[in-house]
């Protein structure tokens, strides 16, 4: 290579590096302003913070085994860049949603919140209305898990004639429902979504399926009956619990989450992890910015696009976040 040759080709990749410099500078803004939406998030307030613990499946519960905070919550955010979260009333407060509701007036670019109603109140769907338009919640929680084999009443009331009138408050009021709910009490929602088709619906945790069960295909059938309706969403959260090995990253379990990732597309499917601060560790949760990194790094078949809807673009659309 003579002088002029040589002069030409590290001109050449000089300007290729200043141009691959210049992308990865672009990509890497993207990143950092992507969001990214915890939408699981359950907080609760001190004991003698004038919010009582009005647990509805324990008459013994007095008090949460560690503290939860509003401020433990903002602090882990703003530690580990989580932008959003969506609060989840915590049982141990019941169906006083009042510090949820206080949380997100105090943080109202940064949090919604879905508080929780009885379901077998004759008046639900007036609470309903009661919570969303006297206190800014945005939708509300059903726990059907709660009432499977006939605990507290049995779980009648999802399907129920008298529930569609929730529903149909539901369409009014642009709520959102999600549902912590076992896989084979599934068939009984699917009849509620085919008749509400315009009524949003989250699945927490996957549905809670059992991998360790000796065969878990007919629970996996179920969730994935759920893919064809296009109002509902699934979290990808938890998988500490839906783990066979429950050890950080959760591997074992990613051949499952591929196929609810095919089956629902990138677009439906949402970021969440469940306790703020040190609490992770007390419910044996991975702490924050691990659960980002499941997203962001670790489940290998993510392609970039996906990871950020995952972690908090579907989040901004569906709940409205200005991000």
């Amino acid at each position: 290579m003579n002088r002029r040759q040589f002069l030409t080709t590290a001109a050449s990749s000089a300007v290729a590096s200043g141009v691959l410099q210049a992308d990865l500078l672009v990509q890497a803004e993207v990143r950092r302003t992507a969001p990214v939406i915890d939408t699981h998030m359950h907080v609760w307030a001190k004991a003698a913070a004038g919010y009582p613990f009005g647990h509805p499946y324990q008459r013994d519960f007095k008090t949460p085994p560690h503290e939860g905070t509003l401020q433990m919550l903002i602090d882990d955010m703003d530690a580990h860049g989580c932008t959003h979260a969506v609060l989840v009333q915590v049982i141990y407060h019941g169906w006083d949603n009042r510090y949820v509701a206080e949380c997100v007036r105090r943080y109202p670019d940064r949090l919604r919140a879905h508080g929780l109603i009885d379901p077998t109140d004759p008046k639900v769907a007036d609470k309903l209305e009661f919570w969303i338009k006297e206190h800014g919640l945005v939708g509300m929680r059903f726990s059907p898990l709660y009432y499977a084999e006939g605990m507290h009443g049995g779980d009648g009331w999802l399907s129920a004639d008298e529930s569609h009138r929730l529903w149909r408050k539901a369409e009014e009021l642009s709520a959102i429902f999600n549902f912590f709910i076992k896989p084979r009490q599934l068939p009984k929602l699917e009849k509620m979504v085919q008749a509400h088709p315009d009524v949003r619906i989250i699945l927490d945790h996957f549905s809670q399926l059992d991998l360790a069960a000796v065969d878990p295909e007919p629970q996996i059938r179920l969730l994935m009956e759920m893919a064809k309706y296009p109002n509902v969403w699934v979290k990808v959260s938890e998988l500490s619990s839906v783990s066979k090995s429950k050890t950080y990253p959760f591997a074992d379990a990613y051949p499952f989450v591929k196929r609810v990732y095919e089956a629902f597309g990138p677009d439906r499917l949402l970021f969440g992890t469940g306790y703020p601060g040190d609490a992770r560790a007390h419910y044996k949760r991975p702490p924050l910015d691990k659960e980002i990194d499941l997203l962001r790094k670790e489940i290998p078949f993510l392609a970039a696009e996906d990871r950020e809807k995952i972690l908090g673009r579907n989040a901004a659309k569906l709940w409205g976040f200005q991000a």
